[in-house]
C-alpha cells in the first residue's frame, strides 16, 4: 500500500541521526515487545509478510508519529485481535479471561537461540524459467496497489538494470493477504539516480532495490 512506511526519496524529512554506540534497546518495553513478537510469530498463526503489513498498514500519522518497536507491538496487537487469540478487553487489562486457544504451537525458552538463528527462509524450488538475466533493462511497473507491497513508490515507472537473479522467493504481496506463497523470481535492480531524481541528482548516485518478477517489465 502507499502509506507511511514508504518514505524512500522524499524531501523534507531531515538527515538520518545515527547514533553513536546504539544499544540493541533503549528502554526494557522494547526488549519485551521484540519478545513477544518472535513467541507469537512461532505459534504459526501468521506469516513475516502478514507480520510487516500489520505494522505498515495504519494511517500514515499515526506510523510516522510511533517508534520502532511501538509499530512492532501495535502490529502484533492487530494480529492476535484478528485471529481471535485475544480480545480487547485482554489487551487493555492485561490479563487472560478465558483459557488458551487449543493447539496453538509454544516457543520454549530453551530453543529462541535456535528459532532466531533459523530464520523463516523464502528460497522456494521452482520449474518456471527467469523472465529477466543480470543486464537486461527493465522497468518498474507503475501501480498504487491498496494492498501491501515491497516495490517502493519512487522506482515505479523507471528503468533500471538487472545486477543479480535470487530464484523464486515468496511474493510477499500474496503471502501477507493469505492468498498462498506464490513464489516469484526475485532480482536485484540497480537504478541511476538521475533516472529515478532527473538531472539534479548527483550523477555517482545509485539505488538498488530487490524486486519480484511481477512488479518488472521489460524495457529497451
Amino acid at each position: 500500500m502507499n502509506g507511511g512506511q514508504d518514505l524512500g526519496g522524499m524531501h523534507g524529512l531531515g538527515s538520518v541521526a545515527i547514533e553513536p554506540s546504539e544499544p540493541v534497546f533503549h528502554h526494557p518495553w522494547e526488549r519485551r515487545a521484540f519478545a513477544l513478537t518472535v513467541a507469537m510469530g512461532a505459534t504459526g498463526s501468521w506469516n513475516i509478510d502478514m507480520a510487516r503489513s500489520a505494522r505498515e498498514d495504519r494511517p500514515p500519522h499515526e506510523y510516522l508519529a510511533d517508534s520502532y518497536y511501538e509499530k512492532w507491538l501495535f502490529g502484533l496487537e492487530r494480529l492476535l485481535v484478528e485471529r481471535d487469540l485475544v480480545d480487547a478487553d485482554e489487551l487493555t487489562g492485561g490479563t487472560p479471561s478465558r483459557a488458551p486457544s487449543p493447539g496453538v504451537r509454544r516457543l520454549a525458552a530453551a530453543n529462541v537461540d535456535e528459532t532466531l538463528a533459523r530464520g523463516a527462509p523464502t528460497l522456494r524450488a521452482t520449474m518456471d524459467v527467469a523472465r529477466f538475466v543480470p543486464g537486461d533493462h527493465v522497468r518498474a511497473r507503475t501501480v498504487n496497489p491498496t494492498t501491501h507491497t515491497r516495490l517502493p513508490r519512487y522506482v515505479r515507472g523507471h528503468v533500471g538494470v538487472v545486477e543479480r537473479a535470487h530464484g523464486c522467493h515468496v511474493f510477499p504481496d500474496a503471502s501477507a493477504h493469505g492468498l498462498g506463497e506464490q513464489p516469484s523470481h526475485l532480482y536485484t535492480v540497480v537504478f541511476a539516480g538521475t533516472e529515478v531524481w532527473g538531472a539534479d541528482a548527483d550523477p555517482t548516485v545509485t539505488v538498488s532495490i530487490d524486486a519480484w518478477e511481477p512488479y518488472l517489465e521489460a524495457a529497451p
